[in-house]
């Protein structure tokens, strides 16, 4: 990019789309009755269901005493369930209720649906190669195949 406009900058405009999105998201799953603080939980949960509650802070990147307190509203209404973790009698894992599933389906359309607008006027190659190359920044940024980005390494 040659502006110099700071909204222009690839880390703003990174930060500004995922912004958007998330607040059409939240715009869209509102009438759901969770947050998007609470659907980022379950969502995790979805994808790592049983995890210990120090881990799923880990994952979230959020402080452990903040996704307590999302525990607490999301299994007072009955959300998640926290269970002893066997192997550590000091440790919490935190498991979806069936109340999860159907509400799933529906998230899930809203976030298709966030994505299409997203993505409108792209067409399937250009949407690819978006995706192929958000990969490779993300796996630049984790650190992955670093011999091959380092300086001087050809």
């Amino acid at each position: 990019m040659s502006s110099n406009r700071p909204a222009d900058t690839l880390g703003f405009l990174f930060h500004d789309v995922a912004r958007m999105m998330r607040w059409e998201f939240d715009r869209r799953a509102g009438e759901l009755g969770l947050t998007r603080a609470q659907w980022q939980v379950l969502a995790c949960l979805l994808r790592l269901e049983g995890a210990q509650q120090k881990e799923l802070a880990d994952l979230m990147d959020i402080t452990p005493i903040t996704l307590t307190g999302l525990l607490d509203r999301l299994e007072r209404d009955g959300w998640v369930e926290r269970r002893a973790d066997p192997a550590d009698r000091r440790a919490k894992r935190v498991y979806l209720t069936d109340k999860v599933e159907p509400v799933t389906k529906s998230v899930r359309k809203i976030g298709v649906k966030v994505c299409c607008q997203a993505l409108d006027g792209l067409d399937e190659a250009e949407q690819t190669q978006l995706t192929h190359l958000l990969l490779r920044i993300r796996s630049n940024l984790c650190g992955r195949d670093k011999s091959e980005n380092e300086v001087g390494g050809n």
